[in-house]
């Protein structure tokens, strides 16, 4: 089990390296993260839904994403708590408190998945959560000592230099431990280190001296890391463009932001300017498109969207004859009304939206989970994705749907010019020829980046850099 010192140390990274070292010396390898809290999910070949780090990590595996490897999910929702989802499916909704309540419930549940696991494959690895250190959560832990403990999972503890401070954060853990979670610990790793590792040898060695724990390696910072998906939206306010002129395309921040991965394809292309927007800031009046992303709490959303003046800066961007697109929740508001009549993100409630599409949409309680493949219409390309959302819209600007499926429905909604449209369907920006004949809208020609081949390159080398600086057959040794 991999733990760490705090959030974004880099658990979910290493574990999809090793991951893929592991499967490429032959073994049959699955991850496992029981609790994972995550508004950037994905849709499981089972039906359900898990944080998307974990399908990164079947990927990485070289497995199918089934909802055993993330029996637990919390989706934020701000002041009206967390969406409790369990086994891919929506449990219940609480706040904070009152879940610590639940999670001795949920513990079997959570064992359930990981024993059906355990039969079927050579090795699981698993994630933490958080920091292993949090001993006010400790009492019915299910994400990391007290799993640990069920389990009975030897434990490596990872810190991230690049932070700072990392030998009072391993060495600290040490201290606040009780004895028999302690007992689980078999060693430490140091995470992104920058320089010249024999620079830190006194550190480790430190490190090992006050905690009696092996080193298990010290891990350069991986550079490739940003061409992969990203588990948190805190990821975004460090996430600079890749290019500093060409094509630019804003993204709002909004708070719940969700499945925000949508856009690394096009943070990858050459000659694309992707900004993600901060509160306070106005959208930049350069850009050339205008994208509103999906959202889990999508009426408190357009709340703050509209307290942070971008309803208008979407006006005028749309009288200069800009092009805007809304991805699920974003889509919704860009329609008339959004009626939530019971309560599925928080009280009751019906909403204008920005009436940038005639359309309206009423939240539901049942919820869709598909993967889907089809075309886009504006250009016959051929395009798959998968839809993730709550809610139902129909209006007159539907008769100009954006994507046909292969099942025979439509999805989205466009104005006459096509200049502003939207539609439920997320993952659209990782088709290649999709996403090329979409920038060329835009006057950008587009490089050929085949982004799902340079996914897998990146897995690959970064199972090469894991093999290179950790010692995996003393991991593989520990092994229970």
């Amino acid at each position: 089990m991999i733990q760490g010192t705090g959030s974004d140390v880099g658990k979910s990274l290493l574990v999809a390296g090793l991951a893929r070292a592991f499967v490429n010396r032959g073994l049959r390898v699955a991850p496992f993260k029981p609790q994972n809290m995550s508004n950037n999910a994905a849709v499981t070949d089972d039906g359900g839904e898990i944080g998307r780090a974990q399908a990164l990590q079947a990927r990485a595996a070289r497995i199918s994403p089934t909802i055993d490897l993330n029996p637990i999910l919390l989706k934020p929702q701000g002041k009206n708590g967390a969406q409790i989802i369990v086994r891919g499916k929506i449990y219940g909704q609480a706040q904070a408190k009152e879940y610590q309540g639940w999670k001795a419930q949920l513990l079997p549940i959570v064992m359930e998945s990981f024993h059906r696991l355990k039969s079927e494959y050579d090795l699981i690895i698993v994630e933490g959560a958080g920091s292993a250190a949090e001993i006010n959560l400790r009492v019915n832990d299910i994400a990391n000592m007290g799993f640990a403990q069920q389990a009975r999972c030897p434990v490596i503890l990872v810190g991230d230099i690049d932070r700072g401070g990392v030998i009072a954060q391993l060495v600290g853990c040490k201290a606040v431990l009780d004895a028999p979670d302690l007992a689980l610990v078999e060693g430490f790793i140091v995470n992104k280190f920058r320089g010249d590792a024999s620079l830190f040898q006194d550190g480790m060695e430190f490190i090992a001296s006050k905690t009696g724990w092996r080193s298990f390696g010290l891990l350069p910072f991986f550079d490739a890391a940003s061409n992969l998906p990203a588990e948190d939206a805190f990821s975004l306010r460090k996430s600079q463009p890749r290019s500093q002129d060409g094509l630019v395309i804003a993204v709002p921040m909004l708070p719940h932001i969700a499945n925000f991965d949508d856009f690394d394809p096009l943070k990858l292309e050459p000659g694309v300017k992707l900004v993600f927007v901060p509160p306070g800031e106005p959208l930049p009046h350069m850009a050339n498109l205008i994208i509103l992303p999906g959202s889990k709490a999508t009426i408190a959303d357009l709340a703050a969207l509209r307290a942070n003046g971008w309803d208008i800066d979407l006006y005028a961007h749309a009288r200069r004859g800009g092009m805007i697109y809304g991805v699920c929740g974003g889509y919704q508001m860009l329609g008339r009304r959004i009626s939530d009549p019971n309560g599925v993100e928080g009280s009751p409630s019906d909403v204008a939206g920005l009436a940038l599409l005639e359309i309206e949409t009423i939240l539901t309680e049942n919820k869709t989970l598909l993967h889907c493949s089809g075309r886009w219409l504006n250009t016959d390309t051929l395009i798959k994705g998968y839809e993730m959302h709550v809610g139902e819209t129909s209006g007159a600007d539907c008769l100009r749907p954006v994507i046909s499926y292969e099942q025979g429905r439509v999805d989205g909604a466009s104005v006459s010019n096509g200049r502003i449209s939207g539609a439920y369907l997320h993952g659209i920006f990782s088709n290649d020829e999709f996403r090329r004949l979409f920038l060329q809208q835009l006057n950008h020609q587009g490089s050929g980046l085949d982004y799902e081949e340079m996914i897998e390159k990146t897995l690959d080398g970064l199972a090469a850099h894991c093999e290179a600086h950790i010692d995996i057959d003393g991991l593989w040794k520990i092994a229970r």
